[in-house]
C-alpha cells in the first residue's frame, strides 16, 4: 500500500477497515474531554463496553442463587472456565484440551515448572534471552536456586550482539546447540517486551528437542497479537496474560497451554482439587486423579468474577478471528511506522525504531528511540490525549492494537508528536 501522512488518506482507510466499527465497542479515557488515542494495549488493553454484562449476570446470579450458583447460575460457575477452550484454542493454535485458565501468569509459569523443569546433575542449564521481562528473570533465578543450583551458572542468557537491538535467530539456535546435553530448558518470551521483536518459536522449539530439551515459551505479548500454531509447532508448555491483547482488565487471569503429547504422562504436579477427575470431584476422594488436559494442572476453584470479562473478550475474538486482526494489525502497525518516518523528517530530532522491520519479526508494538529527546516529550503526549508507555532511558512504545485503534489515531499521533517536539524547539 502506497500510505499518505494525511488525515484524508486515513480517513479513507478507516471507512475501508471491515473492523473499525469495533472501535465504538470499547471505553476509551477522556483528556480534555476527549478521547484519548491509545497506544498502550502491549501494557493494558482498554475495557470492552460488553465487559459490564458478564460481571453483572455472575454478580445478579451471586445475589439470587448464592452457592446454587454453580450448577443454576445462567452460566454455571463450576464449569465457567471450560468455555475459554474453544475460542482460546484459536487464538493460539491448540487444541481445546491444551488450553484452560487459571491463577496469574508468574504463578502458572512457577506450577508449569515443576512438571517441566526437572533438572538433573548434569542437565541442569536453562536459556533464556538477555534483558527478558523481570518477572520471568526472578522466577527463573528462584527455580535454579530451589533446585539447589547457583542462578549464576544455571542460567544462560542469550546476548545481543555488539551495537544491536535485536537478538538474531541464528545466534539462539547456535546457543542451543552449544549448551546440548546440558540443557534442560528452554523459556522465552514469544515477544521481547523492551523492543517488540517477535521469535521464531517453531524454530526454537525444533532446535530446543533437537538436544533433548524441554521448550516453554512466556506469551504475555504474543497471545491475542502474533500468530500462534502451539500445537503444531510442538511446544511443550506455554502461558501469557489475559490483561495486554486480551482485554480482561488489570492483573486478570492467565491462560496456559499443555501440549496434549504430555497429557497421559505422570508428570509431577502440584495438584489441587479443581484438577481432579470432574466426575469424581464432589466425591472428596483422598487420592488425586488428575483430569486428562491442561485443566488437570488447575488447582483451585476459579474466581469466576475474573473470568467474566475475560470470556467477553474471547468472545469478541472468537467474532473477529486472529487473522483479521493479524491482518489490521500487520498495515496498521507499516502505517505508524511510515508517520514515524515522515515526521522525523519535519523535525530537529530524530528517531530510531528499534523494534525489527520485518513483519514476520514484529506484532503491534513499535520500540522508538528519541534521540534529543527524553522524558519531556512523553509527558507533553500524555498530556495531549496520546497515552503511550515509557521505559527508560527514552525509549517509547507505542501499540496500535487492531481492535480499537484506527489509522486516523496514527496520522494525529503523528501530528501531535511533531507539535511536542517542535514546541521544545521554539522555546
Amino acid at each position: 500500500m502506497l500510505f499518505k501522512n494525511t488525515k484524508a488518506f486515513a480517513q479513507e482507510c478507516d471507512a475501508q477497515d471491515p473492523l473499525h466499527k469495533y472501535k465504538s465497542e470499547f471505553i476509551f479515557p477522556k483528556v480534555n474531554n476527549q478521547d484519548v488515542i491509545y497506544f498502550t494495549g502491549n501494557s493494558l488493553g482498554l475495557q470492552p463496553k460488553r465487559t459490564k454484562a458478564y460481571v453483572d449476570e455472575i454478580m445478579d446470579d451471586w445475589a439470587n442463587l448464592a452457592v446454587e450458583g454453580h450448577f443454576y447460575a445462567q452460566k454455571p460457575w463450576w464449569d465457567y472456565h471450560e468455555r475459554f477452550a474453544e475460542p482460546l484454542s484459536k487464538i493460539v493454535g491448540a487444541l481445546p484440551s491444551e488450553v484452560t485458565v487459571m491463577n496469574t501468569l508468574t504463578v502458572n509459569l512457577h506450577l508449569l515448572l515443576v512438571s517441566f523443569y526437572r533438572p538433573t546433575k548434569t542437565r541442569y542449564k536453562i536459556l533464556c534471552e538477555e534483558k527478558a521481562f523481570p518477572s520471568d528473570q526472578y522466577m527463573l533465578q528462584s527455580q535454579a536456586a530451589f533446585h539447589g543450583y547457583a542462578p549464576d551458572d544455571a542460567i544462560v542468557e542469550i546476548k545481543r550482539r555488539e551495537g544491536e537491538h535485536n537478538l538474531r535467530l541464528e545466534d539462539i539456535l547456535a546457543k542451543i546447540e552449544e549448551l546440548g546435553d546440558a540443557l534442560a530448558l528452554v523459556m522465552i518470551g514469544g515477544v521481547n517486551y523492551y523492543t517488540g521483536q517477535v521469535f521464531d518459536l517453531q524454530a526454537i522449539t525444533a532446535a530446543g528437542h533437537q538436544v533433548g530439551a524441554i521448550v516453554g515459551w512466556d506469551l504475555a505479548h504474543a497471545a491475542g497479537n502474533v500468530t500462534l500454531e502451539l500445537h503444531d509447532w510442538n511446544v511443550d508448555f506455554a502461558a501469557w496474560c489475559s490483561y495486554k491483547y486480551m482485554n480482561s482488565g488489570p492483573g486478570n487471569a492467565s491462560g496456559v497451554f499443555v501440549h496434549q503429547k504430555h497429557h497421559d504422562t505422570d508428570l509431577p504436579r502440584f495438584a489441587g482439587w479443581w484438577g481432579h477427575n470432574k466426575e469424581r470431584r464432589f466425591k472428596m476422594e483422598p487420592n488425586f486423579d488428575p483430569i486428562v488436559g491442561a485443566d488437570g494442572w488447575q488447582i483451585s476453584n476459579l474466581p469466576v468474577l475474573s473470568l467474566a470479562p475475560y470470556l467477553a473478550s474471547v468472545e469478541m475474538f472468537a467474532e473477529v478471528g486472529m487473522e483479521a486482526l493479524i491482518q489490521k494489525r500487520s498495515v496498521l502497525t507499516a502505517y505508524l511506522e511510515f508517520v514515524l518516518q515522515e515526521i522525523d523528517k519535519e523535525v530537529a530530532s530524530s528517531f530510531e525504531i528499534i523494534t525489527p522491520t520485518n513483519p514476520a519479526e514484529r506484532g503491534c508494538q513499535l520500540s522508538v528511540f528519541l534521540h534529543g529527546e527524553g522524558r519531556r516529550l512523553f509527558d507533553y503526549l500524555m498530556q495531549n490525549g496520546v497515552v503511550v508507555d515509557w521505559r527508560e532511558p527514552n525509549v517509547i512504545r507505542l501499540a496500535p492494537v487492531p481492535f480499537y485503534c484506527s489509522f486516523e489515531d496514527v496520522y494525529q499521533f503523528g501530528q501531535v508528536l511533531k507539535k511536542g517536539i517542535n514546541q521544545k524547539t521554539s522555546n
